[in-house]
């Protein structure tokens, strides 16, 4: 399925305002550079990309093309969308507890009465009672310690009562998709997702030979000590060999709304001779709902707009989205059937500055009326 793109000269006039943010953002050094587009009624309105790999002037310059690590949004594009096709087959009971698949959960576990009630919805609906994160690859230097360490990580609540994001409770939910489908999840994604939908520059673990292509996220410090550039920036999936439930995705701005089209088009087509969509209509609008506890932003994988949203003032409430900590975010709007994509390297060259949390809902407004 092909995504039509408008005239550039013309949407770069009706997003003047669009184009001024982020060229104000890349001033102020929020970021070096940025893909973004728009995917408006099943068309792509915008696709473009604005400065640099970096802030040094002989810097690669990004494209529309540009892949970049898009961090927790693997949240959605591969934990959350495996799990919606595997609920729409009937592969998947949201109802399942962590330990049946998982025992090392339960196993050894002083709470292990409180585990036993921990449900994959939970971990979904980041309401487990796990912690929000802990930086367990200071201890656990191994695959295998780590997962250890976050199975026994303490269960800071009853499951279901309070809602915090939780990295280690996807790290883990991505790891229960390994045992229920009995392959890895970055094989199972490529093969069942990707391929099918002609996702070309998505995926885990990029190839050496294209890690120049794609701009650098951090220059470590602290840890791996090196300039960390096509290679998941997030320490925890670095250690999984770069490929896990809560991060590691690599992927760029065609791929991001060819997805999004995906999500929008059974909640919007009326052709019956349109070709068999990945997701249905039910199963989208099941994920899509906001879940226990009340007040939680949270819906089944995917987050929801809250009252200060980095989508900005003019998404609706029925809209369902992700952020990514490098510096990414895809927004979808399920009324209004337009998406945005926003792609950088916010913590280049480290993770001090937080200019994008002010850059995301002005950027998602001047889009929002430009359309």
């Amino acid at each position: 399925m092909m995504l039509e793109f408008n005239s550039p000269v013309a949407a770069e006039g009706r997003f003047a305002q669009v184009y001024k943010v982020l060229t104000d953002a890349i001033a102020a050094r929020a970021f070096p550079g940025c893909a973004f587009g728009v995917l408006a009624n099943g068309e792509v309105m915008l696709q473009d990309a604005l400065g640099r790999f970096t802030y040094d002037e002989e810097s690669p310059v990004v494209t529309p093309d540009t892949v970049y690590d898009i961090a927790s949004i693997t949240k959605v594009m591969a934990t959350t969308a495996a799990s919606m096709l595997l609920y729409q087959r009937g592969a998947l009971d949201l109802d399942t507890p962590l330990g049946d698949l998982l025992p090392g959960f339960i196993v050894g576990r002083s709470s292990a009465e409180r585990a036993r009630h921990v449900r994959l919805r939970h971990l979904l609906s980041h309401s487990s009672g796990l912690p929000g994160y802990v930086a367990l690859y200071r201890t656990a230097t191994t695959p295998a310690a780590l997962l250890r360490a976050c199975l026994q990580l303490p269960l800071e609540a009853e499951p279901g009562t309070r809602a915090e994001y939780s990295d280690p409770g996807f790290l883990l939910f991505g790891k229960a998709l390994d045992v229920l489908t009995r392959d890895h999840l970055a094989m199972w994604v490529r093969r069942e997702i990707y391929v099918p939908l002609g996702l070309t520059a998505t995926g885990y673990c990029p190839p050496a030979s294209a890690r120049p292509q794609i701009p650098p996220t951090e220059n470590d410090t602290s840890f791996r000590r090196r300039r960390i550039q096509g290679e998941v920036q997030d320490e925890h999936a670095w250690l999984l060999g770069g490929a896990a439930g809560h991060a590691g995705l690599f992927s760029n701005v065609p791929d991001l709304l060819r997805f999004a089209k995906e999500i929008l088009a059974p909640l919007h087509s009326n052709s019956a001779s349109q070709a068999p969509l990945l997701f249905r209509k039910a199963t989208i609008e099941h994920f899509a709902q906001r879940q226990p506890p009340e007040g939680s932003w949270r819906a089944l994988g995917w987050d929801t707009p809250s009252k200060e949203s980095s989508a900005g003032q003019f998404f609706s409430p029925r809209s369902i989205g992700h952020l990514g900590f490098s510096g990414c975010s895809l927004w979808i709007d399920l009324d209004a059937d337009i998406a945005v994509v926003l792609l950088t390297n916010r913590t280049w060259p480290d993770r001090q500055s937080q200019l994008i949390r002010k850059v995301r809902p002005i950027f998602h407004d001047a889009v929002r009326s430009a359309l």
